[in-house]
């Protein structure tokens, strides 16, 4: 058999809403995934506290981002390797991004997997919907560094997050390699539009009730802003992608799995 990597991303909200319904539902979907590599954003960890232990099994690795909020809230990523090393990102690019309110890092880690070296990135910019010049420069910044950690290696690069921005907004785009920005231009294909042509594949919607339970998002529309991406060459993505889908989409007796709908792709050699 071709071998595979099978990917996700997930933003958990913390211990928000009803935790255990939550925390069953997380993890018998992961289970049931079987999942290679995994980006989790908002993890609480700190002070003997582990949330990503309660969703995973311990044949996984997990690597948790090193700056976090006083109380303990950051991303984690999960592998089934061992990480050959990790970097972190700092992504506190202007005088408005606040360490206290915002762990503002990216982490690169790197496994040997059976495709080959892979670089996965866990991205998590700022949220807050005024803020596209952030995420513009968390974006270079972020990009920039990975290029110089793959150098003129042969090494896949998938990254991986909440980006909390919309296919058609400026540090997309630049991911997407629609545009560049500053003196960088970058290639990354989103797998969701790669294999769910003219779907919206909204992760952050009304359709999930949890995303007013503790703050108003109600005033603005349903928004895709959780992606999976692979790095191009010159040619087109160094994987080729297979499927991808929405995790935790769907309610179990009521109660969804997080504020955010996931996502997960397959991805193999070309």
């Amino acid at each position: 058999m071709t071998e595979r990597l099978r990917v996700a991303t997930l933003n958990i909200w913390c211990r928000h809403g009803d935790w255990p319904a939550r925390r069953e539902i997380l993890r018998d979907g992961f289970r049931a995934l079987q999942p290679d590599l995994v980006a989790l954003q908002e993890t609480v960890v700190g002070d003997g506290d582990d949330q990503v232990a309660e969703l995973f099994d311990d044949e996984y690795y997990v690597i948790h981002q090193g700056r976090r909020t006083p109380d303990g809230v950051g991303c984690s990523i999960v592998s089934r390797w061992e990480p050959v090393r990790v970097d972190e990102i700092d992504l506190c690019v202007t005088e408005r991004v606040d360490p206290e309110d915002f762990p503002g890092r990216s982490t690169v880690a790197e496994f040997a997997t059976p495709l080959g070296p892979v670089l996965f990135v866990q991205h998590k910019p700022d949220w807050q919907v005024d803020r596209e010049r952030e995420r513009e420069l968390q974006a270079v910044t972020t990009a920039a560094e990975v290029e110089k950690l793959a150098a003129d290696r042969d090494v896949h690069v998938i990254l991986a997050g909440d980006f909390d921005a919309r296919p058609e907004t400026a540090s997309v785009r630049f991911w997407t390699g629609r545009q560049s920005l500053g003196d960088l231009s970058v290639n990354y294909q989103d797998v969701w539009e790669f294999a769910r042509p003219g779907e919206s594949g909204h992760t952050f919607t009304l359709e999930n009730p949890q995303i007013v339970a503790e703050a108003d998002w109600g005033r603005i529309p349903p928004r895709r802003i959780d992606y999976l991406m692979v790095r191009c060459n010159e040619r087109g993505p160094t994987l080729r992608i297979l499927s991808a889908d929405r995790l935790f989409d769907t309610p179990v007796n009521g109660v969804f799995g997080s504020d955010h709908f996931g996502v997960t792709a397959e991805l193999e050699l070309p």
